[in-house]
């Protein structure tokens, strides 16, 4: 499966901001890498870099390679609503996506691994493509036999962030999408409009 697999902390330090989730080394080093840091005088960004870079940033959040990414981008421009909501609301609806916001896994990555590695189940039945789009109704849990592992469990105790568009059972370990969510409901930094912009030229 074609993913991302280079340094984390170097392309959050390119963005300004931790896209992957808590890390201490970008906290020690929150300026843009290179060898000339922060000192480095750097041009201001054209209208189409920084559309660019707001893309390149979404990609990287959600994990997707360019391939994919266009290709959710062509399936939002035809849904009802706005392009750039829409393409959030697929990124959010992705299997990998939810299995991280249940709290099952501690960040994106680890969501994909425990997809591709057969242990997350949807209505019942497993489940081992991340990209699987949920609809409301669907509901995600941990294959029986993966219950018991030590990394699943130490996650679900950690986790304290529940969204309102989620349900989620402890008892069955086990959460169901009820809706899609609104705009607001999604904590990351992204300007949409930019993306549109960007593809629209």
């Amino acid at each position: 499966m074609a993913r991302y697999t280079g340094p984390s902390t170097k392309i959050a330090r390119k963005f300004g901001e931790p896209i992957f989730g808590p890390d201490k080394s970008y906290e020690k080093k929150s300026y843009p890498p290179g060898q000339h840091g922060m000192s480095k005088k750097r041009k201001k960004s054209s209208e189409y870099g920084i559309q660019l870079k707001e893309k390149q940033k979404v990609k990287y959040t959600y994990g997707l390679l360019e391939k994919q990414f266009r290709n959710l981008y062509e399936k939002a421009s035809k849904m009802k609503g706005r392009k750039g909501e829409n393409l959030l609301f697929l990124l959010e609806t992705r299997l990998d996506n939810l299995v991280y916001r249940m709290g099952i896994a501690p960040s994106r990555a680890a969501a994909r691994q425990l997809v591709t590695h057969c242990h997350i189940v949807l209505n019942g039945e497993i489940c081992n493509i991340p990209s699987t789009l949920i609809k409301p109704g669907q509901i995600i849990g941990v294959r029986e036999r993966s219950k018991s592992l030590e990394v699943i469990q130490d996650n679900i105790s950690r986790s304290s962030s529940r969204f309102a568009w989620i349900e989620w059972d402890a008892a069955s370990v086990s959460g169901k999408l009820l809706n899609l969510p609104d705009r607001t409901e999604i904590p990351e930094n992204i300007n949409e409009q930019l993306i549109v912009e960007l593809y629209s030229k």
